[in-house]
């Protein structure tokens, strides 16, 4: 039974990874296209605040959305490593525990910026109808945050047991409810933002609901939350989720920053650079996902102290990484006129576009090692290196590095900045992982993020 849950342990792990990132990244992009749509949508509303509103509560939801992501990389990490040791009613207990504390801390943290929104606005640099604009739809979005918390907690433990193909489906599904409510609310009820809104709390309904729906269907369900479970599991849980949330909250304070200093450049930079920020979770996608998806595959590994096939996840998912991010360059690139024909901006708007699609666009691997690397420290017990690394990457890199870029290149710098930023902290999180992994017990590769003491043929063919 437990050789049946924990799968990762055998197979090729290059295919493993490249399935679950695959599988996953489709559930993650059907949300993020919806949002690609979104902005479109707006776009064509011909409102330059309208598209600068989302943009500022973008940046905010960013930040809500990275406290559900810390709580399921702890849940997943956790049920992941009892699968790996075989102890199927630990990862239930686990879940059910996760989901609880999820839930409580999920309220608690949204009460908190619901009644801060206006102040966490005007601090990202909106002023005017563009505050009041972004505040009403975040009132609304914000209060359906525990909902969030479920989607994702739902969706780790599924990819925990291997089943990203129902984890994917959760969100398709959700994408698919946004997407269709979207222009009945924004077009047909002319509600504009508040309709866009709606149409996403209605989607984290449906995300929660799917998500969980499998785990009592195909997984032997979640048992009932014991106070003894429930004193057992809160150090484990707050131990990897508390510097995984502080992790995750990284990424929303770079992106504030970067906010912060293209507003100075005025409403049609800021919308430039949102949709920017809509391009990049669909484009990348499956870099986003590759972080959950190679968590498992470590996990159950270090659950069951093969430390071989723990480096050998490692070394696959950067591989993948490189593969993926040279192919979508290539298609960004060729795409970047009808890209900025289809949100019909220009200027500075374009440039900013343009801009992403061509050189920058090679140099988003870096996150994605970045990302890989979190995973890897999450999931070896490690947590904290994934926050400093975080942490580095969007305040000590990013505040210097955007600066100067704006003060440089105008708003062109502050992207250059932005991408520098996670160059410097990508290499410098690969040489941590390396180490972390030697400690464990594999060898240190020694010619680059690609390379180990094995041709690249083995690791495209790494079988136990």
């Amino acid at each position: 039974m437990a050789g049946e849950q924990a799968k990762f342990l055998s197979g090729n792990l290059f295919r493993h990874v490249s399935v679950m990132s695959l599988t996953s990244s489709v559930g993650l992009m059907a949300v993020f296209l919806v949002d690609f749509v979104d902005m479109i949508f707006i776009s064509m509303l011909g409102k330059a605040e309208l598209a600068a509103a989302v943009g500022y509560a973008g940046a905010i939801l960013f930040f809500t959305t990275s406290f559900g992501i810390g709580m399921a990389i702890a849940v997943g990490a956790l049920v992941a490593r009892a699968l790996g040791a075989g102890d199927l009613e630990l990862a239930r207990a686990r879940t059910a525990t996760g989901l609880t504390y999820g839930v409580i801390f999920g309220i608690i943290f949204g009460i908190v910026v619901w009644l801060n929104l206006r102040s966490l606005v005007e601090l990202l640099g909106a002023t005017g109808e563009t505050v009041d604009l972004a505040v009403s739809y975040l009132r609304i979005i914000v209060p359906s945050m525990p909902l969030l918390v479920i989607g994702m907690m739902g969706g780790a433990v599924l990819r925990a047991y291997g089943d990203a193909g129902r984890a994917m489906m959760a969100t398709i599904i959700g994408g698919l409810v946004n997407a269709v409510l979207d222009p009945i609310f924004i077009f047909a009820l002319d509600l504009e933002l508040t309709g866009a809104a709606l149409a996403s709390v209605f989607a984290r309904v449906a995300i929660a609901s799917t998500s969980l729906l499998p785990l009592f269907r195909h997984h032997g369900g979640i048992v009932r939350p014991r106070m003894p479970d429930l004193s057992r599991d809160f150090r484990p849980i707050l131990a990897i989720a508390g510097p995984s949330i502080l992790t995750q909250l990284a990424t929303p304070i770079g992106q504030a920053i970067v906010t912060r200093n293209m507003a100075q450049f005025g409403e049609d930079a800021v919308a430039g650079m949102a949709i920017v920020s809509r391009i990049v979770p669909v484009a990348f996608g499956v870099l986003f996902a590759l972080s959950g998806a190679v968590g498992p595959i470590i996990g159950q590994n270090y659950g069951a102290k093969d430390y071989e096939r723990v480096r050998g996840g490692y070394t696959a998912a950067l591989l993948f990484a490189a593969i993926f991010t040279i192919v979508v360059s290539i298609i960004l690139y060729l795409l970047r006129g009808p890209i900025v024909a289809l949100f019909g901006i220009d200027g500075v708007g374009a440039e900013l576009v343009f801009l992403f699609c061509g050189p920058l666009a090679l140099l988003f691997y870096f996150n994605g090692v970045l990302f890989v690397s979190n995973a890897a420290f999450n999931n070896l017990g490690h947590p904290f290196y994934s926050t400093w690394m975080n942490w580095g990457r969007n305040t000590f890199a990013m505040l210097p590095f955007v600066w100067m870029g704006g003060l440089w290149l105008g708003p062109q710098g502050v992207l250059w900045g932005q991408a520098m930023a996670g160059v410097v902290f990508g290499i410098l999180s690969w040489v941590l992982a390396s180490r972390v992994i030697t400690k464990d017990g594999a060898e240190l590769p020694s010619r680059g993020p690609f390379a180990r003491q094995r041709s690249l043929l083995e690791i495209l063919h790494l079988r136990r």
